[in-house]
């Protein structure tokens, strides 16, 4: 297995600092009251509920969170009307931008992603214009002592993975969608602690930036779309050099 993502390690310590500040709690309670409003309350019988409720755990969300996240998805504490709306467009550089959405006001939300895209110098795009370069793909972060790749190769090999990358004491591990819950099921049998465990896009192929004010830009825009309260997630498909990453952290 081979490959390694820059942009992942830089999206894992936004991932980190985003569980401090609740966006996490805040992104994936909407994906499960959707969920449940969608395919009923019991995860045995609906799958994307299941997955929903295998990243609110990687991210140690409190039962009482989950709880309220299922019953106002069930119309228990009000109706939720939530709608799931994609965006496409591109950064400086010509980094193509997936923005996935939900949100319960349209006109807001796109108007929103549209400013953040203008005033950061990138532009929004048509529906399809990049999407075919964000496969979705089943990922799974692990630090620690099991972010190791002689412990973990044969457990994910066997359990449907195709790629795993561990470098800086992270792994991660992908796989197609339909292999997510069999790649959970191995980690908490075998009390594995996943940093991140989620269904994303995973980006086929990649801009590698060597300007420094290219990448600033890029990461101010993907910065500022992932504050937006209808955001759920931000991929785009850039790498950066180590030594212009180290010069945009200074």
């Amino acid at each position: 297995m081979s490959g390694h993502s820059k942009w992942a390690n830089i999206k894992h310590k936004k991932d980190a600092a985003d569980k401090v500040k609740g966006k996490a709690f805040s992104r994936i309670g909407k994906e499960i009251m959707v969920a449940a409003k969608m395919g009923g309350g019991d995860p045995g019988s609906n799958p994307r509920l299941r997955s929903a409720l295998t990243a609110a755990k990687a991210v140690n969300m409190p039962n009482a969170n989950i709880d309220r996240a299922i019953k106002k998805g069930l119309g228990e504490l009000g109706d939720v009307v939530f709608e799931e709306i994609v965006y496409e467009g591109y950064a400086a550089g010509g980094v193509a931008v997936m923005v996935d959405c939900l949100t319960d006001n349209r006109n807001r939300s796109i108007s929103e992603v549209r400013q953040i895209f203008d005033r950061n110098g990138g532009n929004l795009a048509a529906s399809g214009a990049v999407a075919r370069l964000f496969p979705r793909k089943a990922h799974f972060v692990i630090t620690g002592e099991w972010a190791d790749e002689e412990k973990l190769m044969d457990l994910v090999l066997d359990a449907g993975a195709e790629d795993l990358v561990v470098e800086d004491e992270v792994a991660e591990i992908w796989a197609e969608p339909e292999n997510f819950e069999e790649l959970a099921k191995v980690f908490e049998a075998n009390s594995i602690p996943t940093e991140s465990a989620e269904v994303v896009r995973k980006p086929e192929m990649v801009v590698n930036i060597t300007d420094a004010s290219v990448a600033k830009q890029v990461m101010r825009l993907v910065d500022r779309m992932e504050d937006l309260d209808d955001v759920q997630m931000v991929t785009a498909n850039f790498e950066i050099d180590d030594s212009i990453a180290e010069e945009i952290e200074e």
